[in-house]
């Protein structure tokens, strides 16, 4: 039987442009040059993919949950445009201050992805732009990489001994990732 592979992408910052007003419509996600092609070309060398995003606009009231579907699928389909496809998406649809256990940099997000999709963690990649992001990889026993894209450039600033693979942009780490294989 094959393994199943999956790499995890925080959205905005890493597929999508992100603001610090937040993407509250469709017309507000744009998405990062390259990234819709990175997530087709995984697609091709067999990896599946799985979105990890705190969504905190909804706790603030700033959007609801149709319009996040609508963001979300406007996502899909301009993926879908290039060839590619999402397998899922994990929403934290909490404020900063709230106690769960979903909201990055705490790791029930990926743990409910690895319990829906029975994998084990330590042989996924999650790919982000926050430290934040970092932070949920390693408390959930993940791979974690960063893209300079979206706060990734300010990540990296701040916190120079990472020590973990840092890309330019999806598209370069998508490329290094399907090279491996």
């Amino acid at each position: 039987m094959l393994k199943k592979r999956y790499i995890l992408l925080d959205r905005d910052g890493v597929i999508n442009h992100d603001s610090d007003h937040f993407i509250k419509s469709p017309e507000e996600w744009q998405p990062i040059e390259g990234s819709l092609e990175a997530i087709a070309l995984l697609n091709r060398h067999g990896y599946k993919i799985a979105v990890i995003t705190n969504q905190s606009g909804l706790a603030r009231g700033l959007f609801d949950e149709p319009m996040l579907e609508k963001v979300h699928a406007k996502m899909q389909q301009m993926i879908e445009e290039k060839g590619g496809k999402i397998a899922a998406i994990y929403v934290c649809p909490h404020g900063p201050n709230d106690e769960c256990n979903c909201r990055k940099p705490k790791p029930g997000m990926l743990e409910a992805f690895a319990s829906e999709h029975n994998v084990d963690l330590k042989d996924i990649a999650f790919i982000g732009d926050s430290l934040r992001d970092i932070q949920a990889a390693r408390a959930a026993g993940a791979q974690s990489i960063l893209v300079k894209t979206g706060k990734g450039q300010k990540t990296l600033d701040n916190n120079p001994d990472l020590n973990i693979p840092v890309f330019e942009n999806l598209y370069e780490a998508a490329k290094h990732i399907t090279s491996e294989k």
